[in-house]
């Protein structure tokens, strides 16, 4: 199965900080997107998205709240036009109970999320806005797990985070609030590739932060073009958020003006190694609908500068250019309709029966197919270790995206081969905190200083 693999043109760290304005923005900046068939509820799909990347959990007296100013967008295209047909956005509101009386996020110990010591709190609305600008409100007023204060504000978390789940009317669910942000790496690559020896691996560099999270279960035929996910199984997903723009004045600030895309995220890792500094805030402003477009763009897939470094530095050839291999994955999904060297159906919307080919727009997107079921015995590679339900096909928490694409940089998707020097990767194959078995999954938030000994 290995010929199947595919690559995602990037490697070796995920969407924190990855651009230099939204660096300055962490409550809006996303940092990682997931999608998967509900292991416990095959018939729906998880879609989890993260913001507010590298939270420390005693980073008070503030700690990590979401934007109220902003939109915060989870896209959904079935028919690959690159526009999205479904977009289930939240945008949240905020009660600070603190006034002028404490600088406290909480005055005592936190049980549940009307407790009268939680004295900040924010509730989200979650709509539903389809392709031809339609709303539909599927939650009003929902609440808001709280950012983890530490183990004597909040002892428990579990029962926070379970109040914090709200059922959707017609099947499925969502939560937003604080988890320990699931991925896992060494982030050490910028060293000079990790040493310039591989010395540097082994750490994960995420161990012990959190990230803020929406995780949306909905049912696949919600999704599917045309309500058939049987006929039409392939889905492509983005998150990014819109921000007004402020206008400051001394001690206030106020949003105003119309809503702009700041931070955008399918994919892992494509703006964090494929663009250039030079487009990192372009791309994060661009729409899919125009990514292929862009030259710019496309000669940091045509012609990646990862495979280059590790020629360098390793003294391992990189494949031949143009990447084909590349440009499929990134820009349509894998199908033996693209013209591409990965003859397998996988996971674009041109595999969809009901797709007009004269619609479809190459673009970045994570990609699905619905109608591959969970796999009982996963394999952490995905696609590259044989297991057709894991990443690129969507992407599992468990996923090693690093390990997957310093493979696929190197030609495994094409050649069917891995790379025996880089096999060890960067050395860390899991998360340190174990995933929940059913919705939302992740991880619960850590309550500890990173710096604990």
């Amino acid at each position: 199965m290995v010929a199947v693999a595919a690559a995602v043109p990037a490697a070796e760290a995920s969407s924190h900080r990855e651009a230099p304005l939204i660096a300055a923005d962490p409550a809006v900046d996303n940092t990682d997107v997931y999608a998967f068939t509900s292991p416990d509820k095959p018939d729906t799909v998880t879609l989890i998205a993260n913001w507010f990347g590298l939270q420390e959990p005693n980073g008070g007296p503030n700690f990590y709240p979401w934007a109220a100013d902003a939109h915060y967008d989870v896209n959904v295209d079935n028919d690959g036009d690159a526009v999205p047909d479904l977009i289930y956005r939240l945008t949240f509101k905020t009660d600070d109970r603190r006034g002028a009386d404490t600088f406290l996020y909480n005055n005592g110990v936190v049980s549940s999320l009307d407790d009268e010591n939680l004295l900040f709190r924010q509730t989200y609305t979650l709509e539903q806005i389809d392709d031809a600008g339609g709303r539909k409100v599927l939650v009003k007023d929902g609440k808001v797990a709280p950012s983890i204060v530490g183990p004597a504000s909040m002892p428990y978390f579990q029962p926070l985070r379970d109040q914090a789940i709200t059922k959707l009317q017609g099947g499925g669910q969502v939560y937003a609030g604080p988890a320990d942000d699931p991925f896992f790496a060494d982030l050490r690559v910028f060293d000079l590739l990790y040493g310039a020896n591989l010395s540097e691996v082994g750490q994960d560099t995420l161990k012990g932060y959190n990230v803020n999270t929406i995780a949306l279960q909905i049912p696949k035929h919600a999704l599917a073009l045309r309500g058939d996910a049987k006929r039409n199984p392939v889905i492509g997903l983005w998150a990014d958020t819109e921000r007004q723009t402020l206008r400051l004045s001394p001690g206030a600030a106020k949003a105003e003006g119309p809503f702009v895309q700041v931070s955008r995220l399918g994919n892992p890792l494509v703006n964090e190694v494929v663009s250039s500094a030079g487009i990192k805030d372009a791309f994060n402003g661009l729409e899919p609908v125009n990514d292929g477009k862009v030259q710019a763009l496309l000669d940091r897939v045509n012609k990646p500068e990862l495979p280059k470094l590790i020629e360098q530095i390793y003294g391992i050839k990189a494949p031949a250019e143009p990447r084909a291999d590349l440009a499929e994955i990134f820009l349509t999904g894998i199908t033996t309709k693209a013209n591409g060297p990965i003859k397998v159906d996988l996971n674009s919307q041109l595999d969809n029966a009901d797709v007009d080919p004269k619609r479809f727009a190459p673009s970045e997107q994570l990609r699905l197919n619905m109608s591959i079921a969970p796999n009982p015995q996963p394999n952490r590679l995905g696609v590259l270790g044989g297991d057709t339900q894991g990443f690129p096909n969507g992407r599992r928490l468990f996923d090693d995206v690093v390990d997957i694409e310093i493979q696929a940089l190197e030609g495994a998707a094409a050649s069917g081969k891995l790379v025996k020097a880089l096999a060890a990767g960067d050395k860390v194959h899991h998360n340190d905190v174990t995933f929940a078995p059913n919705f939302p999954y992740v991880g619960l938030p850590r309550n500890k200083a990173v710096n604990t000994p």
